[in-house]
């Protein structure tokens, strides 16, 4: 009889601080050691070829996953990098916010069955979180096309609903007419 056990899965993310745009670098459920997230890195920086904004800084913890592998993969794009202080969660507000939204909107609410699972689940959810969802300290803009979110009208006529997540998350639009 086979049983199921508990497995500890990781997360890498990035923030890009002023659209409130989330990135997911990687899911993995094996070791997130410094080979991992400099492999996730080196990735980052071929996807970034093509941008217009330039990457000034990357701001990440002490943890010893980001050491200096990491970080001279964005050192040799010219990035400069700035770590946070010991023990200040306020340093990494943004990141902080972050986790406890995709936690309370998405992953409370559902059973994560493996990595790829979550990396789905993350995916779907950060397109959701980037290109639909209003951000308040963005003035109810979006962080990828920074369109104004305007209220529904109180006649419901011509809005319909898209179901995300198997109906956990609801965007409503306007249909054409």
């Amino acid at each position: 009889m086979e049983t199921i056990g508990l497995k500890t899965l990781h997360v890498l993310f990035f923030i890009e601080l002023h659209t409130r745009r989330v990135l997911i670098g990687g899911v993995t459920d094996g070791p997130a050691n410094l080979a991992w997230t400099t492999q996730i890195a080196r990735n980052l920086s071929e996807d970034r070829e093509g941008r217009t904004d330039p990457v000034r800084f990357i701001v990440h913890d002490r943890d010893h996953r980001f050491g200096p592998s990491f970080d001279e993969v964005f050192k040799a794009e010219g990035i400069e990098i700035i770590r946070t202080p010991w023990r200040a969660p306020r340093a990494n507000a943004y990141a902080e916010r972050w986790i406890r939204t995709v936690r309370t909107e998405c992953l409370d609410r559902v059973m994560v069955l493996s990595a790829r699972h979550l990396h789905r689940l993350l995916s779907t959810y950060v397109e959701h979180y980037n290109h639909e969802r209003p951000h308040r300290g963005l003035d109810l803009q979006t962080p990828d096309r920074g369109t104004l979110v305007k209220p529904l009208s109180p006649d419901p006529s011509g809005v319909a609903r898209r179901d995300r997540l198997g109906g956990l998350i609801h965007e409503y639009y306007r249909e054409a007419a």
